[in-house]
């Protein structure tokens, strides 16, 4: 107990490798807890919110359509990733990356509790909180895990494919008992309860922060020894500090401003139908045009571009190599965020969820196991990582335990409800469980194919993750073949919506868990949190983009066919596969041996 508040002087990453869980430090394992269940919370709320928006106001919703309910969602999610580039410079200038994530989680904890109290107001003001709370708290996990793992690189795949285990297995709990509470019992509830989790996580985090020893701490400013030792190492490496001058920050600001004003105002516009002016002058007109956010990219282009060629040669082309791989990872998310938007809502609308008899059974089995099992895997991590902290560690233990019993709880009572009904509906948001799922059984198969000779190239991983996401669409595209242009309902079979999530998946741990790893070992330490701020940029994008499909979804189906939609974004996702493979030979030799 004495242990959980004294000060560490551990520094030397070799010993985080002393008390391992599953062949990886302890710590990485706190983490992993933290954000399971920072991300139950997160994708709790975001499974419940299109479909909370688009609800009639008889079913507790706010009857808004499918188009204005993509637009605010689409911006909130963008916001998410843009505000990781806030968090970042404050984790690494200011207050630490420990700090940060305390700060994130106290304003996602009070976010969900405003958005449970289901107000107009407190929707948004939770909306901002969350937003604000994710951008401190999400770059800052992944930053304390590379500076883990620093003197460790061949590992360090494999830890961050662990850790998006970690992710996944929030995201599907969050999915599953939000969803179905919201759905079932109360959109107030489904939010609610992603609170509580939210806060959990911020405990849990806090009572065993001192297990990563110095790292995260606030940064402190260097003394001139520390700081010629720095410049020492930047002439070894023939390498140079390029610091934003006030030129730079001018522009950053404006960028900043543009890019704030349009994704604010363009759904705005949107959900209100342009009706509200502000002095006469309609702002959103001209904040929400698409002017403004291409005068926002065309500025960020070019600073990047400058920035780029005061550079060491090496530092130079290992972040063009970043900057390319940040480039493919727009279009995967544009499209692999389908799932809350119009995979939801075809879930709901399209596909035949009603299951009577031995289907219904057969349902209720395999349901029970998903959830049965997985939460047993990971009740067995809880267990592996109390053998080696509970003594140092006890009440931040104990507190993951009182956690976990009341998810057990909650699952049980879900699964007692479901073997109770005779004719079974399913949940819409019960589909976006399987992406987490199959995370979850394949990502461990996942990381040894990382570890092993067999290991692609960076490049040809990003081409196999969107031949994998191609694929997927295709699935869908071809099983809403038969849906006439301008049907509001078919009765599809589920069968579609399963073999997208599983195609899907195993894109993403192609792309996604491995994009992390690839910004840690190729930007230099100085930057690190930086540069994740500007890989979420590019996330943010993707986000946004994916909203932009699904404002659209209404319009090509009446026109041509939802089946017509999905085949367009078979087609974007080929496309760019053979992009990263084209590109390959240059991307490798810009790496400078990274693998």
């Amino acid at each position: 107990m004495s242990n959980e508040n004294s000060p560490s002087s551990q520094s030397d990453t070799a010993t985080f490798f002393e008390n391992k869980v599953i062949g990886h430090p302890a710590g990485l394992f706190v983490l992993f807890f933290t954000e399971m269940w920072e991300r139950f919370s997160f994708y709790g709320m975001r499974a419940l919110l299109v479909m909370f928006l688009t609800s009639s106001l008889l079913n507790g919703g706010w009857a808004w359509t499918r188009e204005q309910a993509m637009a605010l969602f689409g911006s909130y999610v963008g916001l998410v990733y843009l505000s990781t580039m806030l968090g970042g410079y404050f984790a690494d200038k200011k207050i630490g990356y420990r700090w940060a994530v305390v700060v994130g989680a106290s304003l996602m904890t009070m976010g969900h509790g405003l958005m449970a109290l289901e107000t107009g107001v407190s929707i948004y003001m939770g909306l901002v909180a969350l937003v604000f709370g994710n951008g401190f708290f999400k770059p800052n996990m992944v930053s304390i895990i590379s500076e883990m793992y620093k003197n460790h690189p061949e590992k360090k795949d494999g830890a961050y494919t662990i850790f998006y285990m970690g992710v996944n297995s929030g995201a599907f709990f969050g999915i599953l008992l939000c969803g179905y509470l919201g759905e079932k019992v109360g959109w107030s509830w489904g939010f609610g309860l992603a609170g509580i989790f939210m806060f959990f996580g911020l405990l849990q985090f806090w009572l065993a922060q001192n297990i990563f020893g110095n790292i995260g701490l606030k940064p402190v400013k260097k003394d001139a020894a520390a700081l010629a030792a720095d410049q020492q190492l930047l002439d070894d490496n023939k390498d140079t500090l390029n610091p934003f001058n006030g030129v730079q920050m001018a522009l950053i600001a404006v960028m900043i401003v543009l890019g704030l004003l349009w994704i604010l105002f363009e759904p705005a516009k949107i959900i209100s139908s342009g009706s509200i002016d502000i002095f006469n002058f309609q702002l959103w007109e001209v904040s929400g045009n698409n002017l403004t956010i291409l005068a926002a990219l065309v500025l960020f282009i070019g600073l990047l571009v400058y920035r780029l060629s005061k550079y060491s040669v090496v530092t130079r082309d290992r972040m063009i190599a970043v900057t390319f791989f940040a480039f493919l990872v727009i279009f995967f998310w544009a499209i692999f965020e389908q799932s809350p938007g119009t995979l939801t809502i075809f879930a709901r609308d399209y596909t035949n969820r009603i299951l009577e008899g031995n289907a219904g059974t057969i349902f209720k089995v395999v349901n029970a196991l998903m959830t049965v099992v997985p939460l047993g895997i990971i009740t067995w991590v809880l267990f592996k990582l109390f053998q080696q902290t509970f003594k140092r560690y006890t009440v931040a233990n104990i507190i993951l335990s009182i956690s976990f019993v009341i998810v057990w709880g909650i699952a049980i009572w879900m699964l007692q409800n479901q073997f109770a009904e005779t004719t079974l509906e399913v949940p819409a948001s019960w589909f976006s469980t399987l992406n987490s799922l199959f995370i979850i059984s394949l990502a461990p198969l996942f990381s040894k194919w990382w570890e092993s000779k067999y290991n692609p190239p960076a490049n040809f991983k990003y081409a196999i993750g969107m031949v994998f996401l191609a694929l997927g669409m295709a699935c869908v595209a071809f099983g809403a073949g038969s849906i006439e242009p301008g049907a509001k309902t078919a009765s599809v079979s589920m069968i579609w919506l399963i073999l997208v999530y599983l195609f899907h998946t195993m894109g993403e741990l192609c792309i996604s868990p491995v994009g992390l790893s690839y910004v840690s070992k190729l930007v230099p330490a100085r930057m690190i949190a930086i540069m994740y701020g500007i890989w979420y940029l590019a996330v943010a994008i993707g986000m946004k983009g994916a909203a932009k499909f699904g404002e659209n979804v209404d319009k090509i189906a009446d026109e041509k066919g939802i089946s017509y939609f999905f085949w367009i974004l078979t087609a974007v996702s080929f496309a760019v596969a053979v992009l990263a493979v084209v590109f390959a030979p240059f991307i490798r030799k810009k790496m400078h041996g990274v693998r």
